[in-house]
């Protein structure tokens, strides 16, 4: 099987049978029974050509075959990887993933390095700005880094783009049809069409794909709609349509250019309209016919970049990329009282709704050269920018609840490299310098703040991060690592400046827009000797100044405490005595506490907008001639909060999916069952957030059936 659990390891050995000619497999198949290393994989995100056994990080590949059979009862990337790494969160099952967290921080989300997060107006949209099909595999970076700029503070989630056709094969491509639905058939049913196809035509090549995800409505366990989120925005009873085009021209042996170009639009359909539930009797909030006022909450985004690759530049490599992204999300409406103004309506009339805008061009340059006149030393040095124009507007009334805010980052660096002993050992460090700077002009805040007027500036920040680690194979198949890193990003710069109140307020004086550093330490154990693989990995995160979103009056705002966060990951693959079956299983345990009263000592848990529940998971593949048989459980841990209170605790539960494909001369057929026995379960965001909310009270989906032809050409 291939990439069974989508090992939290690095080095540990990904045993993979892959069919032939198997339309979920990489392009190249590889023999039956013959094996895979991982370390055979270059991970794009780690910006070296080193293997991943050469660094001291917990990453993990969620390859082909994995991610397309998750999307296939997910239908998004994101919920992909919250479904198969504990260290992830669960999501909240909507369109807008707010809590969403990777180790208890927000991960930095890219498409092929391209930054798909929006950390100075953060409003929880980045998991969905590409379609699943066009992805080829994810690379997950654990912990806080800043390999990859600003926003890993939680770690690096990569989506890897379809890979151009290969060499001299023709036309090739993917179709793919699915049709999906909950017990409860009828407005549940959903669809998804796909296709994309390729040519290599010499020394240029081309891919170009088109895919539409039409969704039906939720149904809960106990056969109710579940509730839709008007507001934050929905994934239920929407649709999808995505563009993505690749080309590249080989100039010569070793040097490339090649565009990457996507498009995604997310649109409500808006058919239905939430009825609150009750907490007290534990009836979560459901949905009926109806129409919701304003525009449906959408996520609209435009990614492109730009690559030229020279592996023999002065006998080293050099990797090169300008990039662009737009982004547009718009957000439900209701007459708030944040967006009550007396000057245009009577208080309590006032409809609006608002949308985040984001705009980004940047540059990413590295070059990596082994130094020949010291053995074993290589040295990567490069230079990233990044200008990002933000804002949050009040559509309705054309008011900016957010000022634009223009943010500029320009970061060199430097790592270097040195292996010991045949490669046994190896040590690893280096330092990368940030200089950022965002301007805001002076601007009014909504009336429901004052309205106060808020002085511009031009604040700018130097922040030196430094890494440094190493990992030694004391015997052969059991390596050992250490590493510390710092980890840098903003807080969520929109949600001060919106909500300043008082008078005199002046841009360059907030202490609370002073950026976000983390420090990780991780050791970890990996074990890969015959049949079985494993790997223990322990970690500590503290941020002196951390940034902690907390609820104030009907929205989320930005408080600055200092946070500590540790965990233990525990995962293994075990090649049963069974032919063809495979057991794995994975454990994340994490803890997180904050400094409420500002003493600088953490003295209550982080709640659940900002840390995950514990998770077990668990899963059984069975691979046979043409048929592939897998089960997985995840399994959410109860979790009590100290010091917030017995009405935000957890009460955890355990999902279980199975997954059942069939490969045929025509192409593959695959059938599929998420939440198998129909677990009637209430999520963990609704369970620990707002928990005063009877409309925000949403029950997690019911069993959802999928069946699904898949060819590749």
């Amino acid at each position: 099987m291939r990439g069974a659990m989508s090992a939290t390891l690095k080095t540990f050995l990904v045993t993979t049978t892959v069919f032939t000619g198997s339309a979920w497999a990489q392009d190249e198949a590889v023999p039956e029974n013959e094996t895979q290393t991982l370390d055979e994989i270059i991970i794009q995100a780690t910006r070296t050509t080193l293997p991943p056994s050469a660094l001291p990080n917990t990453i993990e590949v969620i390859d082909t075959e994995d991610l397309a059979r998750q999307a296939q009862v997910t239908g998004s990337a994101v919920e992909v990887v919250s479904a198969l790494i504990p260290s992830f969160s669960p999501t909240r099952e909507k369109l807008t993933g707010s809590g969403e967290t990777l180790r208890g921080r927000s991960p930095l989300y890219l498409i092929d390095g391209v930054p798909q997060s929006n950390p100075l107006r953060n409003g929880s949209r980045d998991g969905y700005t590409i379609d699943p099909f066009f992805i080829d595999r994810v690379e997950i970076i654990f912990g806080s880094n800043a390999i990859q700029g600003i926003g890993a503070t939680g770690g690096v989630v990569n989506y890897v783009t379809a890979a151009p056709p290969a060499e001299g094969a023709g036309w090739t491509g993917r179709v793919l049809t699915q049709f999906s639905t909950a017990d409860e058939f009828g407005d549940s049913m959903s669809y998804r069409l796909a296709g994309r196809a390729g040519r290599d035509f010499g020394i240029f090549d081309a891919t170009f794909g088109i895919a539409f995800h039409s969704r039906g409505a939720y149904y809960s366990g106990d056969g109710r709609r579940i509730g839709v989120d008007g507001v934050q925005g929905e994934v239920q009873d929407s649709e999808s349509l995505s563009f993505f085009g690749k080309a590249g021209i080989d100039l010569g042996s070793s040097r490339r250019i090649e565009v990457m170009a996507q498009h995604f639009n997310l649109d409500g359909d808006g058919d239905y309209v939430r009825v609150a539930g009750s907490r007290a009797d534990g009836i979560p909030s459901t949905s009926i016919r109806g129409t919701s006022p304003g525009v449906f909450p959408t996520n609209e985004v435009t990614t492109i970049s730009l690559t030229y690759t020279d592996d023999q530049l002065f006998g080293g490599v050099l990797n090169s990329q300008l990039y662009y992204q737009d982004f547009e999300a718009v957000f439900g409406g209701g007459t708030f009282a944040t967006f009550q103004d007396p000057a245009i309506a009577p208080v309590g009339t006032l409809f609006d709704q608002s949308a985040n805008n984001s705009t980004k061009m940047g540059f990413r340059f590295s070059y990596e050269r082994v130094v020949d006149f010291v053995p074993g030393l290589r040295v990567i040095a490069g230079f990233d920018g990044v200008n990002d124009e933000t804002f949050q507007e009040l559509a309705a009334t054309g008011r900016n609840w957010v000022p634009k805010t223009d943010f500029t980052s320009l970061a060199p660096f430097v790592q270097l490299h040195q292996s010991f002993f045949s490669d046994r050992v190896h040590l690893s460090g280096g330092v990368r310098q940030e200089f950022s700077t965002f301007k805001v002009d002076d601007y009014e805040t909504l009336a429901s703040y004052g309205p106060q007027q808020v002085s511009g500036g031009e604040p700018d920040f130097s922040e030196t991060l430094i890494n440094f680690g190493g990992t030694a194979e004391i015997v052969d198949g059991i390596t050992v690592y250490a590493s510390y890193a710092e980890g840098f990003t903003m807080p969520d710069i929109g949600r001060i400046l919106r909500a300043i109140n008082q008078p005199g307020q002046d841009v360059d004086t907030l202490i609370d827009v002073e950026p976000v550093v983390s420090d990780n330490i991780e050791v970890g154990v990996e074990w890969s000797r015959g049949p079985v693989s494993a790997s223990a990995a322990y970690f500590w995160s503290n941020s002196d100044n951390g940034s902690r979103l907390v609820l104030v009056g009907d929205v989320f705002e930005v408080s600055r405490q200092r946070t500590e966060i540790s965990g233990l990951e525990l995962n293994g693959i075990w090649q049963t005595p069974v032919e063809g079956l495979t057991l794995s299983g994975g454990l994340a345990l994490l803890e997180g506490r904050t400094d409420l009263d500002g003493d600088g000592n953490v003295d209550s848990d982080l709640d659940g907008a900002n840390i995950s529940p514990d998770r077990l998971n668990f899963s059984a593949q069975y691979v046979t001639g043409p048929l592939d048989f897998k089960v997985q459980t995840r399994s959410f841990l109860r979790r009590n909060f100290d010091g917030i209170g017995l009405d935000e605790s957890f009460d955890g539960h355990t999902l279980v999916d199975g997954f059942v494909r069939y490969e045929t001369p025509i192409g593959d057929f695959s059938f599929a069952a998420s939440n198998l026995f129909d677990k009637q379960y209430v999520t963990y965001d609704s369970q620990t957030v707002r928990t005063a909310s009877n409309t925000r009270f949403f029950a997690g989906r019911g069993r959802v059936l999928s069946i699904g032809f898949n060819r590749s050409f």
